[in-house]
């Protein structure tokens, strides 16, 4: 009984498991959307502040919003707690605004507009720069009569 002779191959790269190659390429993708997620939460601005203050009235609430202690947009709102009378809406005129303070003065206000409400609120927005020491505040003038709400600081 003869023995065949062994078989002759041509040498070539050694065998890898095609799971190792697989595991690789999903490592460097993490990796790759690990760092772009950290790079954008590195350059995205600071998230917008939560509202700054409100102040209850008689008939409705006073509230601004805005990024305290930094220049940026401020919203002035007001919203009545029953904007119908028995005769049909009860819709009036305001003038919406603002006032900042600092440990030496307090300015006089600045205004966004005047508007009458629509199904009892209304709000007016506006550019306000602002230094990081100051305070600032919502204001409201109805029928020369003023209102504000609390003093928000950064």
């Amino acid at each position: 009984m003869s023995v065949p002779a062994p078989r002759r191959t041509l040498p070539g790269p050694p065998a890898r498991r095609p799971d190792a190659q697989h595991r690789a390429r999903r490592v460097t993708v993490a990796l790759a959307a690990l760092g772009l997620v950290a790079a954008t939460a590195a350059a995205a601005p600071p998230a917008p502040a939560a509202p700054t203050g409100c102040g209850d009235l008689v008939r409705g609430q006073l509230c601004l919003s805005g990024p305290v202690g930094a220049d940026g947009t401020y919203t002035a709102t007001y919203r009545r707690d029953e904007p119908d009378g028995p005769d049909g809406p009860d819709e009036i005129i305001v003038r919406l605004g603002y006032q900042r303070r600092n440990d030496r003065i307090t300015a006089f206000p600045g205004w966004f507009g005047t508007r009458r409400t629509q199904g009892g609120a209304v709000g007016l927005s506006g550019r306000v720069e602002m230094l990081r020491d100051e305070c600032i505040r919502g204001v409201m003038e109805r029928a020369q009569t003023i209102y504000v709400t609390k003093w928000s600081c950064s």
